[in-house]
């Protein structure tokens, strides 16, 4: 699952040593320090709750120092996209593919995902909170929220596709229908466990994914007890 042109250009060391360029490497630096605290508001805040004058607070910066990094407040929301975006691949999606193709990388793509969404249900989820915010509105905004969402649940669908692929789905699993329980799952994990606060929302989100399997997997094509 590639991001082409989804993701900020990383400098090289190279680049500290142009005329200009130590400068430069210390504005990327410090655009990416306002990116953090800005993703560690929007948790908190959504991203409408998100301000130039709040997050230059928390920087200790000026409103215009902060505003020069990015020049809007959507530019703002769109660089937390990107930025909540890596790390949801860097901590869910890389990690799977050290794990066979087949079952055990989808159960690998949702422990690691289940894993994301249990600090998720204490700091919030930008995801599900712009989903809300951005659900009827148009704009770049929305499209970076749409274009990440929709790109991960594609690479969960591959992985269902090649789970179907390896043998170890039923024939007749329609693999879309398993996706859309899988992400369903999580959906109401969140709903469960972060509003209503229900207990065992964990563990009766991760028997829900064993069902899951116990349908539309193969009986004994694969032993994860071993």
């Amino acid at each position: 699952m590639s991001s082409p042109g989804f993701s900020d250009s990383v400098l090289t060391l190279a680049d500290s040593e142009r005329p200009g360029g130590r400068s430069l490497l210390k504005g990327q630096q410090t655009k990416h320090a306002i990116v953090q605290a800005a993703v560690g508001l929007s948790t908190q805040f959504g991203l409408e709750g998100l301000s130039i004058g709040t997050l230059a607070d928390c920087m200790h910066m000026s409103k215009s120092g902060v505003f020069a990094h990015f020049g809007s407040r959507e530019e703002l929301q769109i660089s937390v996209i990107r930025e909540y975006f890596a790390t949801f691949e860097q901590e869910v999606f890389y990690p799977a593919l050290q794990a066979p193709q087949g079952l055990p990388r989808l159960r690998a793509l949702f422990d690691n995902w289940m894993k994301r969404v249990a600090v998720e249900i204490q700091s919030g989820c930008i995801f599900i909170s712009g989903a809300v915010e951005f659900d009827d509105r148009s704009g770049p905004v929305r499209d970076a929220l749409a274009y990440s969402v929709q790109t991960w649940l594609q690479a969960l669908n591959r992985a269902v596709v090649l789970a179907k692929q390896c043998g170890h789905l039923m024939p007749d699993a329609d693999e879309q229908q398993v996706a859309f329980e899988i992400h369903a799952l999580i959906l109401a994990l969140h709903y469960e466990a972060r509003f209503l606060k229900n207990p065992g929302s964990l563990a009766r989100a991760n028997r829900g994914f064993d069902d899951i399997l116990a349908r539309y997997g193969v009986p004994g094509a694969i032993d994860f007890s071993a």
